[in-house]
């Protein structure tokens, strides 16, 4: 199968899209499919692998992390992308990959599928912070709805997201497909030498956040958490591992409450080998966020054995309901802060979650879900031609 993906980012920009992306296409490629990426070109040299096409770009306003593509420059390539004859079209995102994908699907005579990243309703008024939080939601649905609308599948990366688009009122079919972990993530790191590392002492408890430092990742809720945390357990340490548009908040945030000595930053770090030491690293892994369509990062530190203490909102529900290595608890300030106490203070519980948590992650194989993806693209490919005998049979009796 000869699939064309097209994305508004992808890496060297880090987060949830860009390793979803890259996973899926390993995957589909091992199995046999020929993946074609375009995506934007960034200042920062990109380590890419073959058949990625880099589409000369534009900086965004207010988001110095992300590129606009041009849209001429992915109109061009037009001649060159017919003669190779693509099946189907994949959008990954919602901008200029959107129009321009619906575009180029159109004219090479292809479907469309659609993943569904990001819940928007909970995240632009982060960004757009003058207009009230409710005329952002009524625009969010709306453009959600329209472009939804505008393709043949929707692919959504969890059953709240597929619900939640359902009751706005997309009718196109929306397929529920999370986005797998591949074999490697599995491989255990060594969380002794990222202490090491990183100058921290071998029995010193450690809270762990790891994902996009962003408004919507509600690490503001953690901070505070971890300020009650703090009274029982005063050696405690927050590591915020990641990078974005909420850092320079988070460090004024981190000052403001008196933790500053007690929390760290960390950039992003290498996903294969670094990344995987930081999770072993951690007593507990924690999270909050209320905008998540899936949350890689919890299959993550299951994977490597680190409990996680999470609230469970939109996506988080796939992953944690029937978790053993998870404690959910209510998104309270001090729920959250006792139970991450509970449990840094009984050894023999977290180490109970700790063994459970691998077979947590273990259900969620990339390419299994790979597998589901290019049966998905069958029946898209298949439906759009049965459509097409029916046009022209109709064609030809008027």
């Amino acid at each position: 199968m000869r699939i064309l993906m097209i994305s508004d980012v992808y890496f060297p920009r880090v987060n949830g899209v860009s390793t979803s992306i890259r996973t899926f296409r390993r995957e589909l490629q091992a199995l046999g499919h020929q993946v074609t990426l375009i995506a934007p070109s960034y200042a920062a040299q990109a380590d890419d692998d073959t058949d990625i096409i880099r589409i000369p770009s534009q900086g965004v306003p207010r988001d110095p992390e992300d590129r606009m593509m041009k849209r001429s420059a992915i109109d061009r390539l037009l001649p060159e992308l017919k003669q190779r004859n693509y099946d189907i079209v994949h959008i990954q995102t919602p901008f200029v990959a959107h129009y321009a994908g619906v575009h180029l699907a159109r004219e090479l005579n292809v479907p469309t599928v659609e993943t569904y990243h990001t819940f928007f309703e909970e995240y632009l008024y982060h960004y757009v912070p003058l207009v009230p939080r409710a005329v952002m939601k009524f625009f969010a649905r709306r453009f959600t709805v329209s472009q939804c609308n505008a393709v043949d599948r929707i692919v959504s990366p969890s059953r709240a997201m597929q619900t939640a688009l359902q009751q706005y009122g997309v009718k196109s079919a929306i397929d529920v497909l999370p986005t797998g972990l591949e074999a490697n993530q599995f491989r255990l790191g060594n969380g002794a030498r990222f202490r090491t590392r990183h100058d921290i002492d071998s029995n010193r408890p450690t809270l762990l956040y790891v994902g996009r430092v962003a408004h919507e990742k509600n690490i503001d809720f953690l901070v505070h958490m971890f300020k009650l945390a703090l009274a029982s357990i005063p050696n405690a340490l927050l590591l915020i591992v990641g990078e974005g548009p909420a850092l320079t908040h988070l460090k004024e945030l981190v000052r403001q409450t008196g933790v500053a000595e007690s929390v760290r930053f960390i950039g992003y770090l290498e996903r294969d080998t670094e990344l995987l030491d930081c999770y072993q690293s951690g007593d507990l892994f924690v999270f909050a966020s209320r905008t998540e369509t899936q949350g890689l990062v919890l299959l993550e530190a299951l994977a490597q054995g680190t409990p996680v203490v999470s609230t469970m909102h939109m996506g988080t529900r796939d992953v944690l309901e029937h978790a053993h290595g998870a404690r959910v608890v209510a998104d309270n300030i001090a729920d959250f802060s006792n139970a991450a106490v509970e449990l840094l203070n009984d050894g023999a519980a977290r180490a109970r979650l700790s063994m459970l948590a691998p077979s947590d992650a273990a259900k969620w194989s990339a390419r299994e879900m790979a597998e589901r993806l290019s049966r998905l693209y069958a029946v898209t490919i298949d439906a759009r031609r049965a459509r097409d005998v029916r046009t022209e049979r109709a064609a030809a009796t008027t």
